[in-house]
């Protein structure tokens, strides 16, 4: 496709952030993608559901809980909104999250389809199918059991992505004991930290992992964790996967291969209250305890069915699903786990990197099981932008169908590229915003229903209420900014932070009563689709003007020498605050500039301008080689910040490379990155 990326434009200096309602709205997208007829025609989703589920929203998820999900009693009773912001969803129903998962589908006779495809990053290979994981589900959860664990009990999983992980979800959730999983990448004080809040009573955790060809220990960061204090873990169960020695505690230490060989494989799932804890995951702030955002099963797993199987057009008979995302973040939990394998889904999951061993690793593994669907994040994807489309050009990706994008805005350019080069230019793209605390995806087109566009995620999907309000909690008009909210509750909400309902109650109602607010910033643009501006924390103020970090981080990347960009506000003297922007030059680019840093420079400041206006013009541009990312792919930007007000730089122990960090203040300090008028 010949066409360029459109970026923001401008008539004015100011752009619409988020918390500025009623500013003229100056992200502008003209390009539209309608499914194709052939796409429409076979489509999960069709057009009715939205007035089907505007008309009675508790009645249309009551609906999807009864065909979605397998219930041991049928419940009576739908929404309980009595107790706002406490909601109870299906309350006098009674399930079990891993009969859902596996045994139904093998009494249906579906024990022979493949639940999962395993790759390692050095290519060796497991595949289970639904028969396989009812096995070892039922032979973990007798394990688990045989070590005290009850149900109610809580048990913190650190693994890295591995069938183990998903079989150690399934197997609490068999046993009614919510499970808290603490991504691999954690350290040994954020683990510690989220053993105590859950109080868990188990650890499973593995020998180690492998990620970039080398093997990386997890035993020793539980050892730490666990010598700081513990008092309710009574074991420690290790999966062996890389063979490194680990330090043994006798008694408290129990290898999985002896104690799950060993168990019987005919387990009976404990059934469970519709609102009995499934699972805590801990939201990783940056200052005091972490948040132990916590769900509940009934009205959890009728959301992640029914958003799986209509957001992703998901035929469980054909296709094959891949979430590159880890089990350790929310998106894991619902697109790997949950949502997946309640609707019978065959799909991939893979332990390592992009890049290794080489940088076609995804699109090798797209071509040898024929992926059909892919959910990722925009930052992979601007990676790839950034090691150039004769990569994915190399594998055949003919396979795939529907694309996803999950984890923060995704700029028009990247969904351009995304589009154009992985899918040939005819598959659709959902674009998803939601959160750990919505529990499964809340916005987004749906692929055989919704014209797309590039950078937004249009619309609320059925069954929610979501829009964007001023500062007195009024919805904002077409073309406005202001501040994305939940007006009423929906099915896969959290019920509360663990331990902590005042902070609950603080943290997301306080704002606007009985009215969650998401933090997000966004704006509804001219036809009333809404387009996500990131935190409301990400707004900078310059000399009176707020400005969105992610529009100037979407103007930059519309610029053909930037693959990727990040943008934060630092302290100024002048402007209160002045725009600092990190870019990374795609790779071409980057070797014929490297030596005129003052050039790219003047030049992106100048497109800034161009496209924006130019009050949001960057004080200052750093071309660097990489962003400090989590290892889940989010953009560290307060250590951005840190940097860019020269300060000690903060916490960087969750970042994938903490030596990033150093590299960028370094090249911050050099003449080439010195302020621009």
């Amino acid at each position: 496709m010949t066409e360029q990326p459109a970026a923001p434009t401008s008539t004015g200096d100011a752009v619409v952030p988020p918390g500025s309602p009623g500013l003229e709205n100056l992200l502008t997208e003209e390009r539209r993608f309608p499914p194709s007829p052939e796409f429409a025609a076979q489509a999960n989703a069709t057009p009715d559901a939205y007035a089907w589920a505007n008309a009675d929203r508790p009645g249309f998820w009551a609906d999807q809980a009864r065909e979605l999900v397998s219930w041991s009693t049928p419940f009576t009773q739908t929404l309980d909104w009595s107790d706002a912001p406490f909601v109870r969803w299906f309350a006098d129903g009674r399930l079990n999250a891993a009969y859902n998962a596996v045994d139904r589908h093998v009494e249906a006779g579906h024990g022979d389809r493949v639940a999962l495809h395993f790759e390692g990053e050095g290519g060796d290979t497991r595949t289970l199918t639904y028969a396989d994981l009812q096995r070892e589900v039922s032979k973990a959860a007798n394990a688990f059991a045989a070590l005290g664990v009850g149900t109610g009990d809580r048990v913190a999983i650190y693994l890295p992505l591995i069938p183990e992980a998903v079989i150690t979800m399934l197997a609490c959730a068999r046993i009614g004991a919510p499970h808290s999983v603490v991504f691999g990448g954690f350290s040994a004080e954020a683990l510690s930290s989220r053993i105590l809040d859950a109080e868990a009573t188990l650890v499973v955790t593995a020998d180690g992992g492998f990620r970039r060809g080398k093997p990386s220990a997890l035993k020793p960061a539980v050892d730490e964790a666990l010598a700081k204090g513990a008092p309710s873990v009574s074991h420690v169960m290790v999966v062996r996967r890389t063979g490194q020695p680990v330090d043994w505690t006798d008694g408290r230490d129990v290898w999985w291969h002896e104690a799950v060989d060993a168990a019987s494989a005919t387990h009976a799932p404990v059934d469970v209250e519709a609102e009995h804890p499934l699972f805590i995951l801990y939201t990783s702030g940056t200052t005091g305890k972490p948040k132990g955002i916590f769900h509940t099963t009934g009205g959890y797993l009728t959301q992640a069915a029914y958003t799986h199987l209509n957001v992703f057009d998901l035929k469980p008979e054909t296709d094959v699903y891949w979430c590159t995302a880890d089990v350790g973040w929310i998106t894991g939990h619902t697109y790997v786990v949950y949502g997946p394998l309640l609707n019978g889904a065959t799909q991939v999951i893979y332990e390592g990197t992009p890049d290794t061993p080489h940088r076609g690793r995804w699109w090798e593994i797209v071509q040898k099981y024929g992926v059909t669907i892919l959910y990722t994040a925009p930052t992979a994807i601007r990676t790839c932008m950034k090691w150039g489309a004769e990569i994915p050009e190399q594998f055949d990706l003919s396979s795939l169908r529907v694309l996803g994008s999950v984890g923060e805005p995704i700029n028009p350019e990247a969904w351009m590229w995304y589009r154009r080069v992985i899918g040939g230019d005819r598959t659709p793209i959902v674009d998803t915003w939601w959160q750990t605390e919505t529990g499964a995806i809340m916005i987004s087109p749906l692929p055989g229903v919704t014209e797309t566009k590039p950078g937004s995620a249009q619309v609320p999907l059925p069954g929610i209420a979501a829009d964007v309000v001023d500062d007195d909690a009024q919805p904002v008009p077409n073309g406005g900014g202001g501040y994305l909210v939940l007006t009423e509750p929906w099915p896969s909400m959290l019920r509360g932070i663990w331990g902590d309902p005042d902070r609950y109650k603080d943290t997301y109602w306080s704002r606007f009563r009985n009215i969650y607010f998401a933090g997000d910033g966004a704006k509804k643009d001219d036809d009333g689709d809404i387009w996500l501006l990131g935190r409301v924390d990400d707004v900078m103020n310059v000399s009176g003007h707020r400005l969105s970090t992610t529009e100037i981080e979407s103007a930059l990347v519309s610029h053909p020498w930037v693959a990727e960009a990040a943008v934060v506000g630092a302290t100024d003297e002048t402007t209160g605050q002045a725009v600092v922007a990190f870019v990374i030059l795609r790779g071409d680019v980057a070797e014929g500039h490297a030596a005129d840093a003052a050039t790219v420079q003047e030049t992106l400041r100048t497109h800034v301008a161009k496209e924006i206006g130019p009050i949001a013009k960057p004080r200052q541009i750093l071309v660097v080689a990489e962003l400090p990312k989590t290892r889940s792919g989010k953009i560290m930007r307060r250590l951005l910040r840190d940097v860019a007000e020269h300060r000690q730089v903060g916490d960087a122990t969750t970042l994938a490379d903490s030596s990033v960090m150093d590299l960028i203040a370094q090249g911050l300090a050099t003449p080439a990155a010195a302020s621009q008028d």
